[in-house]
């Protein structure tokens, strides 16, 4: 995903996609990757085929220098290339196959941080009620390492605000509709089912390993200028 540029394509679904049921339904599942990350995807590079010296770009340097482009595509590429890169995190940290409870250092981590797994899922819960219309919640590192719950509205992504992403929730309506309604709390819970915590912990140990490397080059600098 880091380095893809455009033409973007669509990043095919990990897994079948009637895969994660009972909890996520097939048609939802056809209509969420097919339909509306589809569409994020053409409308980028809708955008962007006016522009070729923005081609060489991938989607994370689109996303944080979005504000810096031609001032016709800033908006459109904010919100599409978002929708891109939040789609694709969310199908990565997702799969039929998963271990029902987190393990390892990020079992530790949330222990540390919200005192017990339960607790956590109830403030991921409550943060994910909590969002107002469309967008996401988050489970996310901040640059210390720290584990943070926070919510991004419509396709804003976590890039931007300087965290490190571990997990994903997509709470648009589209995203649930079909099979809970206006049911949005009985769908969280029933998504945690869903959940890869192998995939999660992989991205715990990237956000740390990105840290650390961060800190390395600042040591590294200081060091020079001594």
């Amino acid at each position: 995903m880091n380095g893809e540029h455009y033409p973007f394509t669509l990043m095919p679904l990990p897994y079948p996609y009637d895969s994660l049921e009972p909890y996520i339904d097939t048609e939802t599942m056809h209509l969420h990757h097919d339909k509306h990350h589809k569409a994020y995807v053409d409308n980028l590079n809708l955008a962007l085929a006016p522009y070729p010296q923005y081609h060489n770009m991938n989607l994370e340097q689109l996303i944080m220098a979005a504000d810096r482009l031609n001032p016709n595509i800033q908006k459109t590429v904010h919100n599409n290339a978002g929708g891109v890169y939040n789609h694709n995190f969310l199908w990565s940290i997702m799969g039929p196959k998963t271990n029902h409870v987190p393990y390892g250092i990020l079992a530790n981590a949330i222990n540390n941080e919200f005192k017990s797994f339960s607790a956590f899922q109830e403030a991921f819960k409550k943060e994910a009620l909590g969002r107002f219309g469309s967008g996401y919640a988050w489970l996310v590192t901040d640059t210390k390492g720290h584990l943070k719950i926070i919510s991004t509205a419509n396709q804003d992504t976590v890039l931007t605000l300087t965290y490190c992403p571990i997990l994903l929730l997509d709470v648009w309506e589209h995203a649930y509709y079909l099979k809970y309604q206006n049911r949005r709390g009985d769908y969280i819970d029933q998504w945690w089912n869903t959940v890869d915590w192998d995939q999660t912990l992989a991205n715990y140990n990237h956000c740390l390993n990105t840290i650390k490397d961060i800190k390395f080059s600042q040591l590294s600098k200081m060091g020079r200028r001594r």
